[in-house]
């Protein structure tokens, strides 16, 4: 579960009880924790997600607390300040500035977590507005003063093709780092739930169930099957769309081979270049922990349009 996740699965408990919501809205330096990201703090001293790792967040609490008894929002910022950088700070040496907001209609109304949790479900990105002179945030766009944009994007997803050793690694891999994971073979003695815990198992064709996904800018692709009949249809589907990530198992000689093949498909020369392949960074990797790391590390960088 990603950390909008868990804080929108924490407001649909707590609806209509006190809540604040603070919200990093500036990073300078080595912040620990990016621009947009929440923590959701109940009347009664519970909170879920993060904006420093745990560099600030006793303060926050406090802060929190006044604006849920009637204190006005607040904007905060924090960093290094020498002896007190261990007590309220931030000892990595990067700085953040932190929104502290009401949950209500004056600041951060309710049913935008609704909205939020709507456009994600839909696959679409969601971008609310925060005027800083009022502490008011909006799904309309603000045009006028200081405002704080923060863009929810879709949650990412990866699907594998080819239920295989690799993609057991690649599946735990990707399932700690958040991302929504889907494992596609026709196969059914590879595609079984022992062997692929806690992941979406999809038994279609690969054309069929990629073409069904859907996927864009938050999704990726890798085939792992080793079969052509059932990787080939697969990148052929993944590459019609603007799937963030494409990679494909296989050595040098296979990919060029796998390149004429998907051109004698229809497939242009600028789509197959999409392809990541041999799949992953090059680190070395041994093994199908190994590969699966250095297939999750390329994936990563991806998602973050990293080269």
């Amino acid at each position: 579960m990603s950390d909008h996740d868990s804080v929108l699965a924490a407001a649909c408990e707590w609806r209509g009880e006190p809540m604040a919501i603070a919200t990093v809205v500036s990073t300078w330096g080595s912040a620990p924790r990016p621009r947009g990201s929440h923590m959701l703090v109940h009347a009664d001293g519970r909170f879920e997600g993060s904006v420093s790792g745990g560099c600030v967040e006793n303060d926050i609490l406090h802060t929190a607390a006044e604006v849920i008894a009637g204190a006005p929002f607040q904007v905060k910022r924090y960093g290094v300040a020498d002896a007190s950088a261990w007590e309220v700070g931030l000892p990595c040496g990067g700085e953040i500035a932190v929104m502290v907001q009401p949950v209500s209609a004056d600041g951060f109304d309710p049913e935008i977590f609704d909205r939020i949790a709507e456009a994600r479900e839909a696959g679409r990105a969601l971008t609310v507005t925060t005027d800083l002179a009022t502490g008011h945030s909006d799904l309309r766009p603000v045009e006028t003063g200081e405002v704080f944009a923060n863009r929810y994007d879709p949650p990412r997803r990866l699907l594998i093709v080819g239920a295989v050793q690799i993609a057991q690694s690649l599946a735990q891999l990707a399932q700690t780092l958040g991302i929504a994971t889907v494992v596609i073979d026709p196969r059914a003695r590879f595609l079984t739930e022992e062997r692929f815990p806690g992941v979406t198992l999809d038994d279609r064709w690969p054309d069929e169930a990629v073409a069904a996904y859907a996927p864009g800018p938050a999704t990726a692709v890798v085939t792992l099957s080793h079969d052509t009949k059932i990787d080939d249809p697969a990148l052929v589907a993944a590459l019609a769309s603007d799937t963030a990530y494409v990679g494909a198992l296989g050595s040098r000689r296979s990919h060029a081979a796998r390149r004429e093949r998907l051109a004698a498909m229809g497939v242009s020369p600028s789509a197959i270049d999409r392809i990541d392949g041999p799949v992953g960074l090059d680190i070395g990797a041994i093994g199908p922990s190994e590969i699966a790391l250095s297939i999750a590390a390329a994936m990563i960088g991806a998602f973050h349009d990293r080269p």
